[in-house]
């Protein structure tokens, strides 16, 4: 499998994506559509998107019972996105009702990936807010394997927690991750954090870049600098 960037596209409308969009004359990057984008434009923005030639990641960390899950899945499923994605704290049961859903009557389906644990959350915080007492690590392997037992394609984990869910899922159980930041940039409110080159060492299939491109003096080369150092 190829290693990608996926910019985050972070953006609350139609006009400032569009506009950030326009700057890659030469490149047709990955890009994640979340929430803020999602809520803001609907479903449009992704076909709109999808029709400038972008892989798209739908981000939107669907989590719910799992026939509400699946009937969500199968709306998605219509959007021709090439990746999206829910939370494994939903169980086995929706995690196998979602990938029902996302199936299409042709066989196909997006790759579906389940998020284990946030990149903003600490051992400390998910012990004191979600009563969550075992390791984190622990908690995330879980978790990854739940998701591979339930026929999912891969996880949203750290990069720092990357190459070992390759050592208990297999290395063709897709990582993306995000926490990704250049060595001299900000972390912002992420915690568990490291550059790309680094999670490129340690076995990120994808990385999610948002703030170090998106607010980038230059983004274009912010971009081509990530993908340097991500995948040459």
């Amino acid at each position: 499998m190829g290693k990608d960037v996926i910019i985050a596209c972070d953006f609350n409308s139609k006009a400032e994506v569009m506009s950030f969009l326009d700057k890659f004359t030469q490149e047709k990057p990955y890009v994640k559509i979340g929430m803020e984008l999602f809520y803001a434009e609907g479903p449009e923005i992704v076909r709109e998107i999808k029709a400038r030639g972008h892989k798209i990641f739908l981000d939107l960390k669907l989590c719910d019972i799992p026939n509400t899950v699946k009937k969500a899945m199968k709306v998605l499923s219509l959007l021709d996105v090439d990746m999206c994605n829910l939370h494994a704290f939903g169980t086995k049961a929706m995690m196998e009702a979602a990938i029902e859903g996302l199936t299409r009557e042709d066989g196909s389906r997006p790759l579906l990936i389940a998020v284990t644990q946030l990149t903003s959350t600490s051992e400390e915080r998910m012990k004191a807010d979600l009563l969550i007492n075992e390791p984190l690590d622990k908690v995330v392997m879980h978790y990854a394997k739940n998701a591979m037992e339930s026929g999912l394609d891969g996880v949203v984990c750290s990069p720092l927690e990357a190459g070992k869910v390759h050592e208990i899922c297999g290395k063709n159980f897709v990582t993306v991750t995000p926490g990704v930041r250049f060595a001299d940039g900000e972390v912002g409110d992420q915690v568990r954090v490291t550059t790309p080159e680094k999670a490129k060492e340690i076995g990120s299939d994808y990385i999610v870049v948002g703030r170090p491109i998106t607010q980038a003096e230059d983004p274009v080369a912010a971009y081509r600098r990530c993908m340097k150092e991500f995948t040459e």
